[in-house]
């Protein structure tokens, strides 16, 4: 299998995604003996979610977070993939830079971007920002990684300009680098019929902070950015 011909790396972080990848693989390896499921589970995708605390999952228990979420209805989905949470909380577009390499690892075979968001809560200059997602967009091209880049849409306490500049980021380097991109990281959220004008309208599925979403809100952005991500694993096997 091609995930066990890769380098071995000794840190906590890439023993544990190997023993991840390892037990994924071993079990799916007979499942298509038991199940009907497809040859290609037996080698997973390896899409590593490089973000801040939506990321992460905080302030909600182990499970309940966005990765594990998504993981979960990716596997109903028979997708035969593997999302490992290189989410940090607070993490600025600057620290995902400084730790692109160390986060994708030998292992990496597709890479989601969710960043920006504190970014544009300390009103961080559009251009650093767009300098760093660049950054990391093009480690990603250097490793040959399709990326889905996951949109911020700025409020409009910097002013219009700024909305309009930051917002305009993700679709700019999506187009340049050829990669996936999802408008909003809460497209589950205002699917709902939500209205992203009205923070109240959001309540229900938000923790008390009004930013980070809770368990029910992260369910469906998982099942938002789900189809985003069946596409990227897509991308990836045909590498």
């Amino acid at each position: 299998m091609r995930k066990f011909l890769k380098r071995v790396v000794q840190t906590g972080y890439a023993a544990s995604r190997r023993l991840r990848n390892l037990t994924f693989a071993l079990g799916l390896a007979v499942s298509p003996l038991l199940s009907g499921s497809p040859a290609f589970a037996a080698d997973p995708v390896t899409v590593v979610a490089l973000g801040d605390s939506l990321t992460a999952g905080y302030g909600l228990p182990d499970g309940e977070g966005f990765v594990p979420q998504l993981q979960s209805w990716l596997d109903r989905q028979g997708a035969g993939a593997i999302v490992l949470n290189a989410g940090v909380s607070g993490d600025t577009t600057a620290g995902g830079l400084s730790r692109i390499d160390w986060a994708l690892g030998p292992e990496a075979d597709a890479l989601i971007v969710t960043l920006g968001g504190n970014d544009m809560l300390r009103g961080i200059p559009v251009a650093e920002v767009r300098a760093n997602l660049t950054g990391i967009m093009e480690a990603a091209k250097a490793r040959g990684l399709p990326v889905l880049i996951v949109g911020m849409k700025a409020p409009l306490n910097w002013g219009p300009d700024y909305k309009r500049d930051f917002d305009a980021i993700y679709p700019d380097l999506a187009a340049e680098y050829g990669a996936a991109l999802a408008d909003n990281f809460f497209a589950g959220l205002l699917a709902t019929g939500a209205d992203p004008s009205d923070p109240a309208s959001l309540n229900a599925w938000m923790q008390s902070d009004g930013i980070h979403p809770n368990a029910a809100g992260v369910i469906l952005i998982a099942e938002g950015l789900g189809p985003d991500v069946m596409r990227l694993i897509a991308a990836a096997r045909a590498e």
